[in-house]
């Protein structure tokens, strides 16, 4: 007799600890050294297409064009390490591993698609006040409540019973502590 108790194997996402918050930001400060320069491409390929402009002033490239270039740059840099290993070069030399809450296999792209959105949502309108007022003059008061919308999808892991991230309880993942490699 079957029952569908009987050897089931162990979530990962319970099956691993859960990663402390210090260990996720060093890995994060890693793979800023692999996404910067994509980044940097990105724009290199905006400019090779709109052309250059003689004065910072002027843009050539039109911000929207940017702004999705560099979201669809994310899913693809973030989406195939984490579709693969479920981690990027920065999670694997910090041993953090992205696992979906749902099931053991790899992260869907749409779980990619959401988590990385969310992420940055609380980032972009972050920067939304400085719309109006100029970055270079504003007051301390307007740096701190940018700091702050930007810190929310961090903050809100600290709200919730789970201590899930707000892009890990809306995309169903959630990041894990991985076993030491094992030296061969």
């Amino acid at each position: 007799m079957n029952t569908s108790t009987e050897h089931q194997e162990p979530s990962l996402a319970t099956a691993l600890p859960r990663v402390p918050i210090w260990r996720h930001l060093c890995a994060m400060f890693y793979d800023l050294f692999l996404i910067i320069p994509l980044l940097m491409l990105t724009s290199a390929l905006l400019i090779a297409i709109h052309g250059p402009t003689d004065t910072a002033v002027v843009r050539s490239v039109p911000a929207w064009q940017q702004w999705i270039l560099t979201y669809l740059a994310l899913v693809g840099f973030f989406g195939l390490f984490w579709r693969q290993k479920g981690q990027t070069l920065g999670m694997q030399a910090w041993r953090v591993k992205l696992v979906s809450r749902l099931s053991n296999a790899p992260v869907p792209w749409s779980h990619v698609f959401i988590r990385i959105g969310t992420a940055a949502a609380p980032v972009i309108l972050a920067l939304l006040p400085f719309l109006y007022f100029n970055i270079n003059n504003a007051s301390i008061l307007v740096y701190a409540i940018a700091a702050i919308i930007a810190g929310m999808g961090f903050f809100w892991r600290w709200c919730n019973t789970e201590r899930l991230y707000l892009h890990d309880q809306l995309s169903s993942t959630e990041l894990r502590l991985a076993p030491p490699r094992t030296k061969k």
